[in-house]
């Protein structure tokens, strides 16, 4: 196993730990801390993208929070006071903790005490002198925020400077059936990303993946762009950040998959910027 962080590999298991684990992230520009809540490889949708092997349907299990806190604060202490740079190969100009970014194997708002666990986190970091120098980050679907303990939880993610990056991978019922194997609506996207802004700073990420060579469709580019004018128009969100592939998928739609090309991206972020987005392109 390389002991080498890259943006390429993303091992959640590089430092042997259960819920706490290392990213050099593209995003971020930097070293991001990953919390893995889904340490049964369990969400409750399966996008064809997705780099989690042996993916399944369901929540997070029931968390441990002693050990979750002994292994974020011991982690901590290891970046901030020892060679964990060193071991890892980390390139100097990456050697800096960007943000604590709740994501991990699944969708992380599934667990059933989600608010008790970003408070836990949110402490221990806070005391550690990491917040609020560093970002808190929650990487969600947004499919549970109608949940009022995830409500509970964002409020709490608020309270420590922190923001929820909602992924919205498409802008149809079609595309999401597709993409992310899910039956939301356009109507439930709109519920919950308002609920969102409502508890807590909201930014919008979307991955652009190319699926049999379809490249980015019309249809797609236009649902999206009528959904984004709704958003800008009733909610205060500001940001919007595309992506696409950086790793392999561990799905069976693997073989059909592809980045989506960078000039493609860069024309649908300026159509998003007329909008009145500020938009950011990650290849």
């Amino acid at each position: 196993m390389s002991n080498k962080l890259t943006v390429t590999n993303h091992n959640r298991n590089i430092t042997g730990l259960t819920y706490v684990y290392p990213v050099l992230s593209r995003r971020a520009g930097g070293l991001s801390i990953g919390i893995n809540f889904n340490i049964n490889n369990a969400c409750n949708w399966r996008c064809i993208y997705c780099q989690v092997p042996e993916l399944k349907l369901g929540a997070a299990p029931k968390i441990d929070l002693d050990l979750l806190a002994k292994e974020l604060r011991s982690f901590l202490d290891d970046v901030l006071h020892s060679d964990f740079y060193n071991r890892m190969n980390v390139p100097n100009e990456q050697r800096v903790i960007k943000d604590i970014a709740i994501a991990g194997n699944g969708e992380p708002t599934s667990l059933v005490n989600f608010d008790v666990a970003v408070q836990l986190i949110g402490d221990i970091a806070t005391e550690l002198g990491v917040f609020p120098n560093s970002h808190f980050v929650l990487i969600t679907n947004g499919s549970l925020i109608h949940r009022p303990v995830v409500q509970a939880g964002l409020k709490v993610l608020y309270n420590f400077g922190g923001e929820v990056w909602f992924k919205m991978d498409s802008g149809t019922l079609e595309g999401r059936a597709l993409i992310n194997h899910s039956a939301q609506t356009n109507e439930a996207v709109l519920k919950n990303i308002t609920l969102a802004v409502q508890c807590c700073l909201t930014k919008i990420q979307i991955c652009l993946v190319d699926y049999q060579q379809r490249g980015f469709l019309a249809s797609e580019s236009e649902g999206f762009l009528e959904l984004l004018t709704t958003i800008h128009a009733t909610t205060p969100i500001q940001n919007v950040t595309i992506y696409t592939l950086a790793r392999p998928s561990q799905q069976p739609e693997a073989v059909n998959l592809q980045a989506m090309p960078l000039d493609v991206m860069q024309d649908f972020a300026q159509k998003i910027r007329l909008l009145g987005f500020d938009v950011t392109v990650t290849e």
